[in-house]
């Protein structure tokens, strides 16, 4: 259709060109003349300028759609991600919160910072699809199905159309004046080649005014299509500049968070037993203490705590409680020569006190597993 639309004008300014030399030809009698012409130099300047914004406004529009439609299959393939990293996350604080792993709790924490960290970068992407859908694809869809740009295109066409008229009138003007000049004197030759002049200039008249305010409208369509979409497109940049920026602090303090837990287990070896350490208490003291928690006459029983196993530990007697890293135990004994006594999964025993790290908040579900 462009192809088509720029070899009609083509045409029709070659046709334009040779009416002007026929009826400069057919105007030197003395009737009409140059100033009956159409497409004089002002005229022919005006047609060019308007022909040339209703091109700029037209690729300016295509290509408003066409930003349209890319954020608009952005933000489906977004939602899309949007969806499985959700569940991705779901899955990841699921994994950790169980923590059914035997030997720690090390990928169920990892597990957690990942759900936790994967959460906040799909609420970024869900802020980054909201932003480029409300200040990006909205907008300029309104400008592309707007009625200043159609109000434009349909003055330009009207004028267009009133041009086409006004040269076939300049042939017609051409044609009573030939006739004249071959049957001078013939009063009503020339009252129809007045009534053709007289049409013609109003013509004209109509279509300068007419050109000129379908040029001011095409020129502020331009303009605000211009000013628009370079807006757009900055908003579109940065919405996305803010989400790459939040994403990249949030992997940052994520990966900060899972290097730190594998230096912490790689440089933490399980501390050795010393050899002075002497063994713990027997069967029956052990006894003595889940018999009565009073000592000099005061109850123990505001002095337990809970305690995460940092290492495993392999029960070498009866009274001894066996540890996997991860495990909760209820210490309730410490005593001074490096043995603390609790329990741990409904078993009760003695175990190196260095093996277990106290924690003031844990879990409603570590906690049940320790009975």
């Amino acid at each position: 259709m462009e192809a088509i639309r720029k070899q009609a004008t083509k045409l029709r300014e070659q046709v334009a060109r040779q009416q002007q030399a026929v009826l400069k030809q057919f105007g030197a009698g003395g009737y009409g003349g140059s100033d009956n012409l159409v497409t004089d130099e002002a005229e022919l300047h005006q047609h060019q300028k308007l022909e040339k914004l209703y091109i700029s406004t037209r690729a300016g529009k295509h290509y408003q759609r066409d930003i349209v439609r890319g954020v608009e299959g952005y933000i489906v393939t977004g939602s899309k991600q949007l969806e499985i990293g959700t569940k991705l996350s779901e899955d990841s604080r699921k994994y950790g919160s169980e923590n059914t792993c035997t030997s720690g709790s090390t990928l169920s924490r990892a597990a957690l910072n990942h759900g936790r960290a994967r959460a906040q970068m799909e609420k970024e992407r869900g802020n980054l699809l909201k932003a480029l859908g409300t200040q990006v694809a909205e907008p300029l869809r309104a400008m592309v199905m707007g009625a200043p740009l159609e109000d434009a295109r349909h003055l330009a066409q009207r004028y267009d159309r009133m041009r086409q008229e006004a040269e076939a009138q300049a042939i017609e003007v051409a044609k009573r004046q030939a006739k004249v000049r071959e049957t001078p004197g013939n009063s009503e030759s020339i009252m129809k080649l007045e009534a053709a002049e007289a049409k013609l200039q109003d013509l004209k008249a109509n279509m300068a005014i007419l050109g000129k305010e379908a040029a001011a409208a095409m020129a502020a369509v331009e303009a605000q299509q211009q000013r628009l979409t370079l807006q757009r497109l900055i908003a579109m940049i940065e919405a996305e500049r803010t989400y790459h920026q939040r994403v990249l602090q949030i992997l940052d303090q994520l990966g900060g968070e899972m290097i730190s837990e594998r230096q912490r287990i790689e440089a933490s070896p399980s501390p050795s037993m010393d050899n002075t350490m002497p063994p713990p208490p027997s069967y029956e003291e052990v006894n003595g203490v889940y018999a009565s928690q009073t000592h000099n006459g005061t109850t123990d029983s505001m002095g337990y705590f809970l305690g995460e196993v940092m290492h495993p530990y392999q029960a070498e007697s009866d009274v001894e409680l066996n540890l996997s890293i991860g495990d909760y135990v209820v210490v309730r004994k410490v005593s001074n020569n490096g043995w603390a006594e609790g329990e741990c999964k409904g078993k009760a025993g003695w175990f190196p006190f260095g093996y277990v790290e106290r924690r003031d908040r844990v879990l409603a579900s570590k906690v049940a597993e320790v009975f």
